[in-house]
């Protein structure tokens, strides 16, 4: 993993959670909470904590928040704020926006304000959302064991238009490729909606394309090997 640096806005139990991972992982994070208690209970185990209206676009400004890999917009209480701060973030250049929705109608507001990466209150298992930031070639991923995981990634650049047969997943990276998804442009009623349809168990001689999803199975350490190999 690089030096990633990150930047998580309201530290509750669910923000503050997610930064301390985030830390123990080595990465660099600032939180950000307009509750001073909050931020006194995190600044030991983060990079930055600072006390900070998030709705306050000047105030916001002042944080070179467009340096950082990803934001996680983790207000949970005032869903306003929430779309607000998503906005702000926007404006400001973000590269990359997570935020939080409780609900069918929330996440339906941030889909129509462009916010791509939702987390819900199923996901809010925190090591999870941890490998999904650090890692955004994982899509998501099914904890086994202590070891061993079902990860959904996008393919490496360096997978693209070779078969399944040349990567050889199982001498090569000791993983097993359980299936794949692959999205289609579906034309109905005049317009085209993209659409993703199982492969199955796909054959030695399937070509993986980029706009595929790969189901493997195996260590997170292999997993996570596979992903640096290719991508390099």
């Amino acid at each position: 993993m690089g030096f990633n640096k990150f930047a998580v806005i309201g530290v509750g139990k669910y923000g503050s959670n997610i930064a301390r991972r985030l830390a123990e992982k080595g990465a660099q994070v600032f939180v950000y909470d307009n509750n001073e208690e909050k931020i006194e209970n995190i600044k030991d185990d983060v990079a930055f904590a600072v006390t900070l209206n998030s709705t306050d676009f000047k105030a916001l400004t002042s944080q070179n928040l467009e340096e950082m890999d990803a934001a996680v917009v983790a207000i949970g209480e005032n869903f306003e704020a929430t779309v607000l701060t998503a906005v702000h973030l926007m404006d400001l250049g973000v590269k990359r926006i997570i935020a939080r929705a409780n609900g069918a109608d929330q996440r339906l507001i941030l889909e129509k304000i462009g916010i791509k990466e939702i987390l819900t209150p199923e996901d809010e298992v925190a090591f999870v959302i941890r490998e999904k930031l650090l890692n955004p070639s994982i899509l998501s991923f099914l904890q086994l064991s202590e070891e061993y995981e079902i990860a959904e990634i996008k393919p490496p650049k360096g997978t693209l238009n070779k078969t399944i047969e040349d990567i050889d997943f199982r001498n090569r990276y000791q993983l097993t490729l359980v299936t794949m998804r692959r999205e289609y442009d579906i034309k109905k009623k005049g317009q085209y909606e993209v659409e993703q349809h199982v492969i199955g168990v796909p054959k030695g001689d399937t070509v993986i394309e980029s706009r595929d999803t790969l189901v493997v199975f195996g260590t997170a350490k292999h997993v996570q090997r596979f992903i640096d190999v290719n991508e390099s």
